[in-house]
């Protein structure tokens, strides 16, 4: 395998095309049980890459363009995933007791093929003549000029593809000690304090794939979230339960937790939605002008009459124009087919109407605005949740206004499941556009042709979106998840699904009327004091520092079970790059400590989603559980000790192989 220098590369093949659609059938998989359980999602581009480089090296005649369309087309399973921050609401809110398959399917393909027409015209200016860092575009670009400029390269790519694996059977092990009662699921401590009812104390999963997720996330975000922790469970959970009576026979534990899911997260709802909107407001300026700057980039080339070369050819103008319209006509008809026969029957054109509508506005102005926030921060940093948060505030009122001439009991629930259905359309159109243009810029960097990445990414959308509700209602099946009847769940422990409790609490609370807005508001006033405190932070360290306040708002939110590992994680992965700074193989030990990570994400989640298949398959809610397990005490000790080992060991092996690698 060797970089192209033809004028006409060897792009599209039948085997890239397979390859990258069955890395995104496992990858959406993984992040469809990643998701739910924590709230948070990753990006796939890079250990994509990395796969397709170490298995098209076998032909000779595999080029690098081909391996970016590989990643191009996985690529779409990093991020069509986050629907899920969506779709159990659904479920949450009673309206639907399994998850359908056409009707998920059409909203993440419909919105995910919008994703990719929106930010067509935005190439020019916030790719080719931006100077956007566009972070994870330009890793994924150098992982690929490394892996075919050299043998040297080929070795990596090859070791890059044994620490995938490793880190997969690695974290999937771990998982499988938890199942089988030998490990603990969580490690947790909570304790009461003076002669109140005031308690707090903190839980961590005993997870890799969080603590891969907090090495992949990086240090700066590492930090934020440990000031999340700090402002939840050492100042905000102790003054709460303080001044909350302890419910007769509650335990400390169901105590502290109760406090923190009734009053503290939602005051960490109110933090992300202050610092969301900042961020936004921001942002305003920038994607508008370049918005202009697209615009007028697509006259001059119009009229250039000059023959425009194969690395800057984007989709047709005419036929970006035409899907987009093509795709509205299936996007009302899901729509409709969602109300029909339903309590909002007698209205559902207008509700239809303001659906398409809503659908075409906010999907423009939400991709827009997460194809420039992928160029300024990268996909994984993005901030998805506020981006989902102003979705279902603008999509409940546009509906709500609609609706209030039938409002009742059963339309009030009719009218906040079709917000989140058309959130789900307008979530997808968001994450897709974010996606493209991170790609389009791995393109630029390696030679690649702008419009058939933009096809690469269409069939990436369509494969995920046949796995996304397959997946979904596997999992509801086994699980069930928190918030929900749950009633054909198997499992008594449903998944967390922070971030849909989020947005259909919001749904309800807007159409409803009945949301804490005290809470919100004292949260959104931590927000904004984190927004300041960023601000003077970056000003008096000259951009050296920062903590981003979504980013505290998350952990303030989610359970400290997901969120001390990944900080965990983050402080781990800070010190192997430290270390390995020094070294002449480092730059090569971090992106392989890089793939073992993506791995433990993989691994955990994928014997998860197993799991859940053998739940639903035996009927029992532990099927490996085979009464041989530990005390608990005991489980904990070997989850803290084999981690430890784990971690150790591939850390070693990562810098051992890069070390080879180089020699």
């Amino acid at each position: 395998m060797k970089p192209s220098t033809s004028s006409n590369p060897l792009e599209f093949s039948a085997r890239g095309i397979i390859l990258g659609i069955l890395i995104t059938l496992v990858f959406t998989a993984a992040q469809v049980y990643l998701g739910l359980k924590v709230g948070l999602t990753f990006a796939t581009s890079i250990p994509a890459a990395v796969i397709s480089m170490a298995l098209l090296s076998a032909f000779k005649d595999a080029t690098i363009q081909e391996n970016n369309i590989v990643q191009t087309i996985a690529s779409a399973a990093g991020t069509l995933a986050s629907v899920i921050f969506v779709l159990p609401g659904l479920l949450m809110v009673g309206w639907w007791a399994n998850i359908p398959f056409w009707p998920t399917f059409g909203a993440c393909a419909i919105g995910g093929v919008l994703g990719v027409m929106y930010t067509v015209p935005l190439r020019r200016a916030l790719v080719s003549q931006s100077n956007l860092p566009y972070p994870e575009g330009v890793a994924a670009a150098e992982v690929l000029k490394v892996g075919t400029a050299s043998r040297a390269g080929a070795q990596e790519g090859k070791a890059g593809l044994k620490a995938v694996i490793l880190g997969t059977l690695a974290s999937a092990f771990f998982a499988l000690l938890a199942a089988i009662k030998v490990g603990a699921a969580e490690v947790a401590h909570y304790f009461r304090f003076g002669a109140g009812s005031g308690a707090t104390g903190l839980g961590a999963s005993t997870s890799l794939a969080l603590i891969g997720a907090g090495h992949l996330m990086g240090i700066t975000v590492g930090i934020a979230m440990l000031a999340g922790l700090v402002i939840a469970w050492g100042i905000l959970v102790p003054i709460l339960t303080a001044a909350t009576p302890m419910a007769a026979g509650a335990s400390v534990a169901d105590h502290a937790l109760g406090v923190w899911s009734t009053q503290v997260r939602m005051m960490g709802a109110g933090t992300i939605g202050a610092a969301a909107i900042v961020t936004l407001a921001t942002l305003a300026k920038p994607v508008l002008g370049g918005l202009t700057s697209a615009l007028e980039a697509a006259r001059a080339a119009k009229h250039g009459g000059a023959a425009v070369p194969r690395e800057d050819r984007d989709m047709p103008i005419f036929i970006v124009g035409l899907v987009t319209l093509i795709a509205l006509v299936p996007a009302g008809w899901l729509l409709a087919s969602f109300l029909e026969g339903g309590a909002l029957a007698s209205i559902s054109t207008p509700l239809v109407a303001v659906g398409i509508a809503y659908i075409l506005v906010a999907g423009i102005l939400a991709a827009a605005v997460c194809g420039y926030m992928a160029g300024l921060i990268g996909s994984s940093n993005s901030p998805v949740s506020g981006i989902a948060i102003l979705t279902i505030l603008g999509a409940a009122t546009s509906v709500g206004v609609v609706g209030r001439q039938v409002m009742g009991p059963d339309t009030s629930q009719a009218l906040i499941a079709f917000a989140l259905f058309v959130t789900t359309v307008v979530l997808a159109v968001a994450v897709i556009g974010n996606d493209n243009l991170q790609d389009l810029k791995t393109g630029q960097l390696v030679g690649a042709t702008p419009w058939k990445q933009q096809v690469a990414l269409i069939i990436g959308v369509f494969a995920g979106s046949c796995v996304v509700p397959q997946v979904l209602d596997l999992l509801n099946h086994a699980y069930g998840f928190a918030g929900a009847p749950n009633q054909h769940a198997i499992s008594d422990q449903p998944l967390a699904a922070p971030q849909a409790t989020l947005i259909s609490t919001l749904a309800r609370g807007v159409i409803g009327g009945d949301l804490p807005w005290h809470l919100i508001g004292w949260g959104a006033l931590i927000g904004l004091g984190l927004v300041a405190f960023d601000f003077v932070l970056k000003k008096a360290s000259n951009g050296k520092y920062s903590l981003p306040p979504l980013g505290v708002g998350l952990a303030v939110y989610l359970p400290s079970a997901v969120t001390a590992p990944v900080v965990l994680g983050a402080v781990t992965g800070y010190y192997f790059e430290k270390a390995m700074r020094s070294k002449s193989y480092g730059e090569a030990a971090s992106r392989v400590g890089v793939l073992v990570m993506s791995g433990f994400i993989v691994g955990e989640s994928l014997f998860n989603v197993a799991l859940a298949g053998l739940i639903v398959a035996s009927g029992k809610s532990e099927p490996l559980d085979f009464g041989v397990g530990l005390p608990e005490s005991v489980g904990m000790l070997v989850s803290l000790a084999a981690a430890g080992v784990l971690l150790g060991a591939l850390y070693r092996w990562a810098a051992k192989s890069a070390r080879d690698i180089e020699a």
